[in-house]
């Protein structure tokens, strides 16, 4: 249990990956097209995105030459909205 906890803290605890968790609640998105919105470096964008598709949070297609990310568990939603209302109260 404490690994599965572990893979969760590190996938929500930079600021970064959370903003890319917030897009790909609501549709599936190309790595290029989360760079924009986020203001990130595509590559910068693509080590988020390798990150939380190893730890098992998000769905990956191929479609040649992009990938396509969306997320794998709606249950984050809830998740990331609570921990917006925590850290709000700190």
């Amino acid at each position: 249990m404490e690994q599965k906890e572990e893979k969760l803290s590190r996938a929500i605890s930079a600021f970064s990956r959370r903003q890319i968790l917030r897009l790909l609640e609501k549709q599936e998105l190309s790595v290029k097209d989360i760079a924009q919105k986020t203001n990130l470096s595509v590559s910068l964008t693509s080590r988020h995105l390798k990150l939380l598709y190893d730890l098992g949070f998000l769905n990956m297609r191929k479609e040649f030459p992009n990938k396509f990310y969306s997320l794998k568990f709606k249950e984050l939603s809830s998740l990331l909205d609570a921990y917006d209302k925590v850290i709000k109260k700190l």
